[in-house]
């Protein structure tokens, strides 16, 4: 049976210099269609409070004619998730984004949601909040969540902003080298590494790596193999 699901997995909010969400808004809008107003969570910022991160979204958004709603400012959170539009979440740290979400209880009711058909948009910690857990993300866990298990909207790890460079005389891990470790003990669980100006569309049960740069890649990572995938080639998650 075709899923109802509707994800769009970006890995990041920026590419290079350019103005925030500028690269991903055709996706964005492509992704939402003919809807109008969507409904932001913004608990992954830190150093930035959920009013101003809410008013950065909605900025950006306004070019394609996209209301943004935050959800710290209902009463009733989980109706908030049961009545949205869309549900956007944004970047930041990903333990924090994730402790808030268990904390307003959330969880059940935006992955509830969301395989009823509620388009879902993430970048970045809300990209990474979208995979099984958050044991590949690269964040400092600033805060412990009641669980690393995370919304499991699609049943693979996912790893934003992955890149192979390697800094000089940089003598700490790759990110290559984090993600095999993560192998070494979960052999059986694909990982999905996403570089900047990418985004993992789900749509129709079919899971389609998108970017607008024909020279970017993604990257399957499984059992200590890795493996390249190009733009426009869909994943087998299973």
């Amino acid at each position: 049976m075709t899923s109802k699901k509707e994800l769009l997995l970006l890995s990041s909010s920026r590419v290079g210099s350019t103005d925030y969400l500028a690269h991903a808004l055709p996706m964005i809008k492509s992704h939402l269609a003919d809807i109008d107003t969507v409904l932001f969570i913004p608990y992954a910022g830190v150093t930035i409070n959920n009013d101003q991160y809410t008013q950065m979204v909605e900025n950006a958004l306004s070019s394609i004619n996209v209301a943004v709603e935050g959800i710290h400012q209902y009463d009733d959170q989980v109706n908030a998730i049961e009545t949205a539009q869309a549900i956007i979440i944004g970047g930041g740290n990903t333990f924090r984004l994730l402790e808030q979400l268990y904390n307003h209880d959330l969880i059940r009711t935006i992955k509830a949601k969301v395989e009823q058909g509620t388009p879902y948009i993430g970048w970045s910690a809300g990209s990474n909040v979208a995979g099984l857990s958050i044991k590949t993300t690269n964040d400092m866990p600033i805060v412990e969540p009641k669980s690393f298990n995370a919304l499991a909207l699609v049943n693979f790890q996912i790893n934003p902003h992955y890149t192979d460079y390697t800094p000089p005389n940089h003598n700490g891990e790759t990110r290559e080298q984090r993600l095999q470790e993560f192998m070494v003990l979960s052999p059986d669980t694909l990982i999905v590494g996403i570089v900047e100006g990418t985004a993992l569309q789900y749509k129709n049960s079919t899971i389609t790596l998108l970017g607008n740069s024909k020279d970017s890649n993604g990257y399957i990572f499984k059992a200590g193999n890795k493996r390249t995938i190009k733009i426009g080639d869909t994943i087998q998650s299973t």
